[in-house]
């Protein structure tokens, strides 16, 4: 039997870390993205009704941040009923329908710019957007019951199947930007119709196999290797995460999609592959990934550069829903240890503490005094922002964080057989398959969850993190030793029983494998799932413009201990360290003085709360 995830509709957030940001995104997020679209035209755009005078031309990837934003909408509205909300999503969607060419083609973009040149140019995102537009069209059909959009985009999709693989007429033949692919699958699970299963076969099994997309790209002036569209080689074939970041997990979804969907063992050992190389070789430890800012790309095997991290927002929310795709593939706790890692670091850093600004980039290291270096002529350094703002020029990752939060309890459980997994931890109250099970827990900050239980006899496999070194599960208050199978406890449980489940967590240092080079010497902290990371702010005599964070040395033999910030309202960890104190000579043959001094931690995913400033992951030891 195959295994099935748990929609997050079936499960009610009641408390802690995913509920107070389920709260963020429908009391300020969702209005912030809204008010910011609407500022910079991309609302308005979906009437097509641009004068040539006007500023606000529409951007060829418009559809889809307005596309992400209904989306977010949609599964807000499947938690608890916004009218307001709605109302502002069915005029959106008046436009589409009002707009949409009688052959079901839709895209502002080449409707009002370009409207002669549609499926000419593969890097024009046509595809990505008609994939975001699907997802959002199928979402907002399950939440309100409404098909007008989902009707629209059933006409879309006729065509592209017709353009793409009936008539093969359109000038390239695989999206440049891969989303439609997983798209398509949702289409099918949706609908039951087996031929949109068949056309996201077709934009997979003839990337990388056709000879029709490169000279498309250089027709059209990219400058991208083609590993970068991920053409590199038959998907079969690929064993590493090359090129764009977002674009690569985009498309191992669909993959690990599909060989979910028709048992296909060449995508699966493809989607593996590609997997382990990211989490084992490419990934930052905050779970971000694409380390340049060249292509917001992934560089080669341990390419872990600190200082200029890119790490999109979106690029570690693609990771994680990767990471969740294999956890319906393979019956092992590491999928879940990954999408744990990205979630509660490097994307939700994305977003700020009162949920109104954003972070396209998400650094590992800021030091203010290299960021206000000017540097001229050939050498340009491309430093990512110090604070977070309400929109981009390119502005995808906000309803990214937008549309996940809302769905986050998605990664709680899978069902496979007898056999109910507990892959997240989250205080929550879930009904279904004749199951009643509910969490009551402070995770990620307490390593303590609370389980009851109710339906027929399963067996319950709670994941054991990759970061928790020891233990203790009491049923109906007995202790007891469950086996451990690929990560998970197995235990048996029947309607009644409660399960108390005490995972140690405590600080704890990490080392990097040496060659990562600016790793090298150093050691981050983390407790529990959260990474930690050191402020300027926090540490004022060590800021760029004194003697720098780097001048700190942490002492591995002292011992972390949690302390409490009452304005972030977040745990910290404090460690002891030493440092060279300040003198007046450049150089001297007098060796320096050495002071000792403490060093404050928090949690990574909330540096840049309180205005620009100094930041480090990993600290020299």
């Amino acid at each position: 039997m195959k295994t099935k995830n748990i929609s997050f509709d079936k499960i009610k957030l009641t408390g802690g870390f995913w509920a107070e940001k389920q709260a963020l995104i429908r009391n300020a997020a969702i209005m912030t993205v809204y008010d910011r679209f609407k500022d910079t035209g991309r609302i308005d755009a979906f009437k097509c009704d641009r004068k040539e005078d006007e500023p606000k031309r529409p951007h060829f990837f418009w559809d889809s941040d307005v596309a992400k934003w209904i989306e977010s909408v949609a599964y807000l509205t499947r938690l608890e009923k916004a009218p307001e909300l709605e109302a502002l999503a069915d005029a959106i969607i008046d436009n589409v329908e009002k707009n949409q060419s009688d052959d079901g083609y839709f895209n502002i973009y080449y409707t009002v710019v370009k409207p002669g040149e549609r499926f000419t140019n593969r890097n024009n995102h046509e595809l990505y957007c008609a994939g975001h537009l699907l997802e959002a069209a199928i979402a907002y059909k399950e939440a309100t019951g409404k098909d007008k959009l989902y009707n629209c985009m059933l006409k879309y999709v006729d065509l592209i199947e017709r353009v793409f693989m009936i008539e093969n007429s359109a000038e390239f033949t695989t999206p440049g930007h891969e989303e439609l692919e997983l798209a398509l699958i949702k289409l099918y699970d949706c609908s039951g119709e087996d031929r949109y299963l068949k056309l996201a076969q077709f934009f997979i099994d003839k990337r990388g196999a056709n000879d029709k997309d490169t000279p498309n790209l250089e027709k059209n002036g990219c400058g991208y290797h083609i590993g970068y569209f991920q053409d590199q080689a038959p998907i079969r074939e690929q064993t590493t995460a090359e090129g764009h970041a977002v674009r690569l997990c985009y498309l191992y979804i669909a993959v690990a999609d599909t060989a979910y969907r028709i048992g296909d063992e060449g995508l699966k050992n493809a989607a593996r592959a590609v997997f382990d190389n990211i989490v084992s070789k490419r990934m930052y430890i905050t779970g971000g990934v694409g380390s340049t800012p060249n292509g917001e790309a992934f560089e080669r095997d341990y390419e872990l550069d600190n200082l200029v991290a890119y790490n999109e927002t979106c690029a570690t929310l693609s990771l994680a829903l990767f990471a969740h795709r294999m956890q319906e593939l393979f019956d092992d706790a590491k999928y879940a240890d990954i999408a744990e890692r990205a979630m509660y670091n490097g994307f939700i850093s994305g977003m700020s503490l009162d949920g109104k600004s954003y972070f396209y980039q998400n650094p590992m290291r800021i030091d203010l005094h290299s960021h206000k270096r000017k540097m001229g002529g050939r050498f340009k350094i491309e430093y990512p922002i110090t604070e977070r703002v309400s929109v981009f020029n390119c502005s995808c990752c906000p309803p990214n964080i937008t549309r996940f939060i809302p769905s986050v309890a998605n990664f709680l459980y899978t069902l496979d057989g007898n056999t109910l997994r507990v892959n997240q931890f989250m205080e929550s109250e879930g009904e279904f398959e004749g199951i009643k099970i509910s969490q009551k827990t402070n995770y990620p900050f307490d390593g303590s969850v609370e389980i009851t239980y109710g339906g027929e006899e399963k067996t319950l496999a709670l994941r054991l993190p990759c970061w928790c070194d020891g233990y203790k599960l009491r049923k109906n208050g007995r202790r007891i030793k469950p086996e451990n199978k690929n990560g998970y406890l197995l235990v048996s449980v029947k309607g009644g029983d409660k399960l108390v489940y005490d995972m140690e967590m405590k600080p704890t240092f990490n080392f990097a494998n040496p060659r990562i080079a600016s790793a090298v010497s150093r050691v981050a902290v983390s407790v529990g799932p959260l990474v930690y990371c050191v402020e300027g702010i926090d540490n004022p005599d060590f800021t760029s413009d004194k003697c720098g964070l780097d001048n700190l040395r942490i002492k591995l033999d002292s011992k972390l201990e949690m302390g409490f910030d009452t304005d972030l309202m977040l745990p910290t960890v404090s460690a002891c360290a030493t440092y060279v104190k300040p003198m007046d000579a450049l150089y001297t043959r007098k060796a320096p003085e050495v002071g000792k001094t403490k060093v404050k931690f928090i949690p990574y995913h909330a540096f840049a709360n309180r205005g620009a400033s100094d930041m480090q992951v990993w600290m020299l030891f």
